[in-house]
């Protein structure tokens, strides 16, 4: 399996779940890794600045039609819903998915459309049932599931939701998740 894609899921407690994941990957991190935090339209300016300071890996917040390249973390924008259109991400308006826009299950589902059993869903803290949806789509196309443990997440619905519903591949603390993810990347650089 070639993973070609990060696609990572989180609401209440994101940020700090973020810093800690994003700031385990050391700068030479070899996948895109695309990023939907719920939050309000007030919270924008300072997120991806922020969490520019918490990682090695360039932080940009995406532009529509922005073009994906490797080693390098895409941040949706407040308030617009984050596709991936083959190699290339899409900013849309359409109605808000379980009452958030941006969207968990937009970005997971699109992801895997395009990069079928390339994808790794990522599902950290959240109290809603986003994400489970999209990680369920990833699975079906191929892709591998790992959910932040519940028990040690500041928000445990979401992860709840989709160890519920989905057959996941790992359920992993906060803190195992990045070297876990740079142990995928290494062993498949291995089998090439």
């Amino acid at each position: 399996m070639a993973f070609r894609f990060v696609a990572i899921g989180t609401s209440l407690g994101g940020f700090n779940a973020l810093k800690t994941l994003l700031g385990g990957l050391a700068k030479d991190f070899p996948l895109p890794v695309a990023v939907v935090q719920h939050r309000s339209y007030e919270d924008s300016e300072a997120f991806v600045p922020l969490l520019t300071g918490q990682t090695q890996l360039p932080v940009v917040e995406v532009d529509d039609k922005q073009e994906i390249k490797d080693g390098c973390v895409y941040i949706c924008p407040s308030n617009y819903h984050l596709m991936v259109d083959d190699h290339h991400f899409a900013l849309s308006t359409d109605a808000p998915v379980l009452h958030a826009r941006p969207s968990i299950d937009v970005l997971f589902e699109s992801a895997a459309e395009s990069f079928r059993e390339g994808v790794i869903g990522v599902l950290l803290t959240g109290m809603s049932k986003d994400g489970t949806a999209g990680l369920k789509r990833i699975k079906e196309c191929g892709g591998y599931a790992v959910v932040q443990d519940p028990a040690a997440a500041e928000g445990h619905i979401m992860p709840k939701a989709a160890i519920a519903s989905v057959a996941v591949d790992k359920v992993l603390a906060l803190e195992e998740i990045a070297p876990f993810l740079t142990g995928l990347c290494a062993a498949q650089r291995t089998e090439v």
